[in-house]
């Protein structure tokens, strides 16, 4: 694995994990170890949490065994002159990554229990929608097992112009894809550039925009867990299942969208656990020998125009058939 996307990645880890451990003590402060959290009216607590380790969060003192575990997973920062094999570190670091930003975002929802939009589509002054409860996954959810659509576009950052997101969205719709959307670049995020361009989002267009920062790429991966547990009959725990079933069933990549930083690189790498690559616009290094994922696991400096059909290359993914009705059927190469 480069030694620049983990070195970047487990920066970015630890970065994250500090974060969330500060996000942490002011909480208890402010409200002790007895206050409920969680993802609002879901039954799978923190999903990733709970699919990964099998813990279901329900009190802030649920939080600090899940902090210390994410601190254990952190290797040391990488030395400029020491070479090492680093995938299993920086997907250690992805890991401690994913349940950092469980916590950051569950704990805004008690900071700010309007942050996020109640409803399925989004309000005009507050598009965003964080985790997807329970009467949306179930709606949703189903179409990833019945092939309704054959996974999602996970886009942090943004386009050079709103006509170039609009482009790419519309790209991935024709693919029956759901773009969920998170985090900025020079100011401006993914979802906004849609809005701007005239585009409705939510979830009935399947361009969701789950939150503003790059930590809401977990609702991105829980509802991915959440879709192996519901569906697949993984038990929560059992981890290898959860993503062993999500590389082969869920297709799903990741695409920033902008200058990639240490926190995008841990979320990059957290998401490559579940098989899913990264297709970026930039030219950071890649990752092109096959491994955890099918083919790929970073591909970057793609053209706005090809980044789509690349991004399905990637993934392992093909066309069987398409009618006048842009439904697609896919299978893995």
């Amino acid at each position: 694995m480069s030694k620049i996307i983990a070195s970047a990645a487990i920066r970015g880890a630890h970065k994250i994990v500090e974060r969330a451990e500060k996000k942490y003590e002011e909480a208890m402060k402010k409200w002790g170890d007895n206050q409920n959290v969680g993802f609002p009216n879901t039954a799978y607590y923190l999903p990733i949490i709970y699919a990964i380790l099998g813990v279901p969060i329900q009190k802030l003192g649920d939080m600090k065994p899940i902090l210390d575990r994410a601190r254990s997973l952190l290797p040391p920062l990488v030395k400029e002159n020491v070479n090492l094999p680093y995938l299993g570190p920086a997907l250690d670091a992805g890991m401690a990554t994913f349940f950092a930003e469980e916590i950051i975002e569950s704990i805004r929802y008690l900071e700010d229990p309007n942050f996020y939009t109640k409803q399925e589509d989004p309000l005009p002054n507050n598009i965003w929608l964080g985790a997807a409860d329970d009467v949306i996954f179930r709606k949703r959810g189903i179409e990833f097992v019945d092939g309704t659509a054959p996974g999602f576009a996970a886009i942090a950052g943004s386009a050079p112009s709103p006509e170039i997101a609009k482009k790419i969205a519309t790209e991935l719709q024709e693919k029956n894809l759901y773009i969920f959307m998170c985090a900025e670049y020079n100011g401006k995020r993914f979802s906004e550039q849609l809005v701007e361009a005239g585009v409705q989002i939510g979830w009935p267009t399947r361009l969701v925009s789950f939150g503003p920062d790059i930590s809401a790429a977990v609702f991105a991966i829980g509802f991915a867990c959440r879709v192996a547990m519901a569906f697949g009959g993984i038990k929560p725990g059992d981890f290898r299942k959860n993503l062993i079933y999500n590389k082969d069933r869920t297709f799903a990549f990741v695409m920033p969208l902008g200058y990639v930083n240490d926190e995008w690189y841990a979320n990059a790498a957290g998401a490559i656990n579940w098989g899913f690559p990264t297709i970026a616009d930039t030219p950071i290094p890649e990752i092109l020998p096959t491994g955890v994922c099918t083919y790929e696991h970073v591909v970057s400096n793609v053209p706005h125009d090809q980044i789509v059909q690349r991004s399905v290359e990637v993934r392992g993914l093909k066309v069987r058939g398409r009618g006048s009705n842009p439904r697609f059927l896919w299978s893995c190469l």
